[in-house]
């Protein structure tokens, strides 16, 4: 059985953008004012210790308004999209036992969009096929296993960006684990909408650049680098934070295969590309309200 979503309701709402659009600072101001506590919808937050990368609220803001769904797991915890679902429906279910409203903020759009539609009753994951895959897709290209995708299940490759490496190939892998071209149990979102308001910060893509880049040379220069030293010694980092932009080069810069220069500039670059891969899936959000600033 998939993972039951939270309900959502007119206590609720939802406040997303790309990464270093400034979320974390209008959500402490939003709480204050509505009454609220902060409930993360950050993949990488999750995990204890790596705070940096995640760019996690700092102590005092958490002291300004009461946070959840942060430092749930060490980083070497296996942490799935149908756990986190879980501890967001505790954390809704504590906040409203109290009278408190709830402000679900961050970045990560699967999140989203299994905030509103629940978790998918898909086949399994088969690791094996996904190794194939994602060899595949490092070898030739994610537009390789798109094209691939558009001739076994034409409708669902119309559905996923060419350059969105891990939903082509979560698609190719439920191809070959159903054994049909367009499994039944696909469900159609296109046309659900957020039973509570969805408000996506964005920021000029310069200005966007500008504040990533400096985010990132903050990031090695205040200690991101001890940090991920820390999380390998005390177990390792997981698949899922190893491939965070940040924690990633990290990794490599310790074990010598990356200089600290080229370790900054590729997490810059990489964390651009999240921000432009962001702006992608929140667009598919149509009834969400975009603020500029």
């Amino acid at each position: 059985m998939p993972a039951p979503a939270p309900e959502l309701a007119d206590d609720c709402l939802i406040l997303t953008g790309p990464t270093a659009s400034g979320k974390t600072a209008v959500a402490i101001r939003m709480a204050q004012r509505l009454g609220a506590e902060i409930l993360s919808v950050d993949s990488i937050a999750v995990y204890q210790g790596l705070d940096i990368g995640a760019a996690k609220p700092t102590a005092a803001e958490q002291a300004a308004v009461r946070h959840h769904l942060l430092d749930l797991v060490s980083p070497s915890t296996p942490f799935s999209v149908a756990d986190w679902l879980a501890a967001a429906a505790a954390a809704v279910a504590n906040c409203r036992s109290r009278g408190r409203r709830i402000l679900l903020v961050g970045g990560t759009p699967l999140y989203l969009r299994c905030l509103r539609d629940g978790l998918d009753d898909l086949p399994a994951g088969d690791e094996a096929v996904r190794a194939r895959l994602t060899s595949e897709a490092a070898a030739h290209g994610s537009h390789h296993l798109h094209t691939r995708l558009a001739a076994a299940a034409p409708a669902r490759a119309a559905a996923i960006h060419p350059n969105d490496t891990k939903r082509i190939i979560r698609a190719l892998e439920i191809v070959e684990s159903s054994g049909t071209a367009e499994p039944s149990s696909w469900p159609d979102h296109t046309a659900s909408v957020f039973p509570c308001p969805i408000m996506v910060l964005d920021l000029p893509r310069r200005i966007l650049n500008e504040r990533i880049d400096r985010r990132v040379e903050a990031m090695f220069g205040g200690g991101i680098l001890e940090e991920t030293a820390a999380a390998e010694a005390a177990g390792g980092i997981g698949p899922i934070a190893a491939q965070a932009a940040g924690y990633a080069e990290a990794r490599n810069h310790l074990r010598g295969s990356l200089s600290l220069e080229a370790a900054i500039a590729r997490t810059q670059q990489r964390t651009r590309q999240l921000a432009k891969r962001q702006r992608t899936w929140l667009r598919s959000f149509a009834d969400a309200i975009w603020v500029t600033g």
